[in-house]
């Protein structure tokens, strides 16, 4: 008798997918962050900000899937 795999195809998917994700976010906020840190206009340095808090909500929201994705479905 051979043992199922400890995660499903989806799951492995579903893993890889958001691994993904979260690499494009965190490139999309490292790059707001280091505009909002070398632009000297006030508006622009504003505008980057909203790019920042943005990205880390984007980032939060992704986690928040992940997790939701994750817990056992009742029967």
């Amino acid at each position: 008798m051979t043992t199922p795999p400890l995660t499903s195809r989806a799951d492995q998917d579903l893993t890889r997918l958001f691994h993904s994700l979260n690499n494009h976010l965190g490139i999309i906020l490292a790059n707001a962050e280091l505009l909002e840190h070398r632009l000297a206009d006030e508006q622009h340095r504003a505008r980057a900000g909203q790019l920042v808090a943005s990205a880390l909500d984007a980032i939060q929201a992704s986690n928040q899937i992940r997790q939701l994705a994750a817990t056992p479905k009742d029967s």
